[in-house]
């Protein structure tokens, strides 16, 4: 780092430090991640391209002190967590995290924590990466309520792509929260109407052993990434389990992270969740909550959010303004 970046630097540091200090009244923050392509896709805009987590990846190695997520909810509830403390974290299992991400994590030297389901590695494709991908391919036109349950009208289809991705925002919101074989059912037909839809993005084993490999941490994401408040009981534990199991027999080594599938409190999971993971002996999990995590806030419900802004000074902003919302437990 040059020594003219450290001075440009050095008012926002002390900012920060203010805002997320160290010790016994440590604030961590811990950001969400999911995809990271190659370029820019006008389809889903909010998904950062290689170019902008770079520079996310530089100002955090600038302006924060990038941490795993293991050491440091461990040093938040021994009061020695630094100020500024970050952790990046990744859901679900992407082939481009290790494809793209990896390579610009290590360069700037941030480590991260990836949450993987196990189901969907080698070819498999999550539900909303087929809608995403369907509505892609279809032809301009109009999808019923009868050929969709859950929409409550017409839903059009246009050239452009926010039309499109009005779309496929819609269509996900009707079919997530439906039974799993309902909504693969769905799924299914959708995607029956389009041809060549992809089966590369998600991981390999051969990648997420590389990842390990790398130092890079992997948490336990269920098996089949399911709405667990939607989940008889005994089904939910063998999913948590089950996932973690088969990340472990992959890498052979203990994963001791956990983040509940889409993570919002309420909705996606409940107290029960909650503690079965805690049971099952994990040391900590993330929900997607928003706020910063403190020495009092359950370590099985510790809070992240999404940094989306592409310009560096908002995602400055958003990341002061997080600071301010501690979030203690569901």
């Amino acid at each position: 780092m040059s020594p003219v970046t450290l001075l440009r630097d050095a008012p926002l540091r002390t900012l920060l430090g203010a805002c997320l200090p160290g010790g016994g009244r440590a604030r961590l923050s811990i950001l969400i991640y999911h995809r990271v392509l190659a370029t820019h896709d006008p389809l889903q805009p909010d998904i950062p391209d290689a170019a902008l987590f770079r520079r996310h990846m530089h100002l955090l190695a600038r302006q924060f002190r990038p941490l795993p997520l293991l050491e440091a909810v461990r040093r938040l509830r021994e009061g020695s967590l630094p100020a500024r403390a970050v952790c990046v974290t990744f859901d679900d299992g992407y082939a481009d995290n290790a494809a793209i991400a990896l390579p610009l994590l290590q360069q700037s030297g941030v480590p991260a924590t990836f949450f993987v389901s196990t189901g969907f590695l080698e070819g498999g494709r999550m539900f909303n990466d087929t809608v995403f991908e369907v509505v892609r391919r279809l032809p301009e036109g109009t999808l019923s309520p009868d050929e969709v349950p859950g929409l409550d009208a017409p839903l059009a289809i246009g050239a452009g792509a926010a039309s499109r991705i009005a779309a496929a925002h819609a269509l996900i919101g009707a079919v997530k929260y439906l039974e799993p074989a309902a909504r693969q059912a769905v799924v299914g037909r959708l995607a029956a109407r389009v041809r060549d839809l992809p089966d590369d993005l998600m991981m390999t084993h051969a990648q997420l052993r590389a990842l390990h490999a790398a130092g890079m941490e992997i948490g336990g994401h269920t098996v089949s990434h399911p709405i667990l408040t939607r989940t008889p009981a005994a089904v939910a534990r063998a999913e948590i389990a089950g996932g973690r199991a088969g990340l472990e027999a992959l890498i052979d080594a203990p994963v001791r992270s956990f983040a509940y599938p889409n993570g919002k409190p309420g909705a996606d999971y409940g107290p029960e969740h909650v503690a079965m993971v805690r049971e099952l002996g994990f040391d900590c999990a993330v929900v997607t909550s928003h706020g910063v995590s403190v020495a009092a806030t359950d370590p099985y419900q510790l809070a992240r959010f999404t940094p989306w802004d592409r310009s560096e000074s908002r995602f400055q902003l958003r990341m002061l303004r997080n600071s301010r919302r501690l979030h203690l437990a569901a």
